[in-house]
């Protein structure tokens, strides 16, 4: 087997805890090495993450160039601030590099279609990590609407709400502060809520409303959106998100990222599945399912799940293997869709 040898650009608290220890597997207490797959080194603008990238047996690269000047590097993962991932999967693609990027692709759409360009035209494999659609549980939420144990399913909620922003600290960080980095609950959360609607329901949105929610938060961004939505095969749903509610505290947070799918026969509704979370024990909380027929809830629980994120990294190294463009264009319309939220409820 061809192995493919990854390095982290951008080396944050996300790169650092779900990417590399989980998706990479470098907790070697928690978990058992990937199969042609390894994470040599990581860089990033702050030299003080040098410490923290070594510590985890990494190199460390001084600068983007000299990572893209490697020829042992096959591939990167973009993990850096939103903005810059269309530059440097530009730089990357250029230099001959399978990219494998945080969502967003891009923050406009014009960056995303020129890295679509480039990586159709240099033969690479650019994915964006759309982690949620690799959740043991919301993988067998979608089989459930499949194969009909819910019955003729005809409406979803999809809902990603919590409290961000309410102290100067988080007022000021990108989330809250950034529009054109796509900060705000749109951008931020309802970015998932997409393509996990398009997941669930195993089609693709082909309508769509949106109004903000009404301001309760003194921040730069969108408090929260309602959306609604229809996909083509006929199923509605609605999106909600935001970052003005309190939800009790952690648990509650938690336990609230998820969706209810409501069929003829039974409704499936899911805990803490709409996050980093991939159901182990020793998780914040127990993510489960709740298939609930009117008279008895069946509560679903799914032994040894695989981890989200190595599910993403995998799927892409296989894609280098084989040749295959990665799902670039799924990156390109989430961000589509991303856009035409913020556009209709402007309007």
């Amino acid at each position: 087997m061809q192995q493919i040898n990854y390095v982290l650009v951008g080396f944050g608290g996300i790169a650092e805890n779900r990417i590399a220890k989980e998706g990479f597997a470098l907790d070697v207490e928690r978990f058992t090495p990937l199969d042609g797959i390894k994470l040599i080194g990581a860089t990033d603008i702050n030299p003080a993450r040098r410490e923290a990238a070594e510590a985890l047996g990494l190199k460390w690269y001084d600068s983007l160039e000299a990572v893209l000047a490697d020829q042992s590097v096959q591939a990167v993962f973009i993990a850096t601030n939103n903005s810059s991932h269309a530059a440097i999967a530009k730089q990357a693609i250029a230099a001959g590099k399978h990219c494998l990027i945080e969502k967003p692709l891009a923050t406009t759409l014009e960056d995303a279609a020129v890295v679509k360009k480039l990586a159709q035209e240099q033969g690479v494999c650019v994915s964006v990590d759309h982690m949620m659609v690799c959740n043991a549980y919301n993988i067998k939420a979608r089989e459930l609407i499949i194969d009909g144990s819910l019955g003729e399913v005809n409406d979803m909620v999809l809902h990603m709400e919590f409290l961000y922003g309410s102290t100067p600290e988080e007022a000021a960080s990108w989330r809250c502060s950034q529009p054109s980095e796509l900060g705000g609950p749109i951008g931020d959360v309802a970015s998932h809520c997409f393509y996990m609607a398009e997941f669930l329901g195993n089609s693709k949105i082909t309508s769509m409303s949106c109004s903000y929610q009404a301001p309760k938060l003194d921040i730069k961004v969108e408090n929260g959106a309602q959306i609604k939505f229809t996909l083509e095969n006929g199923l509605t749903g609605t999106i909600l998100v935001s970052f003005a509610e309190p939800r009790g505290g952690l648990v509650g947070t938690l336990s609230n990222l998820g969706y209810e799918i409501y069929g003829s026969k039974a409704i499936c509704r899911s805990y803490g599945t709409m996050f980093q979370l991939s159901g182990y024990d020793d998780e914040p909380i127990k993510i489960r399912l709740d298939i609930d027929n009117g008279k008895s809830v069946e509560h679903i629980s799914i032994a040894n799940p695989d981890n989200i994120y190595q599910g993403v990294i995998i799927e892409h190294a296989e894609a280098i293997r084989q040749g295959k463009p990665g799902s670039v264009g799924d990156g390109y319309r989430n961000l589509e869709l991303i856009m035409e939220a913020h556009r209709l409820a402007k309007e």
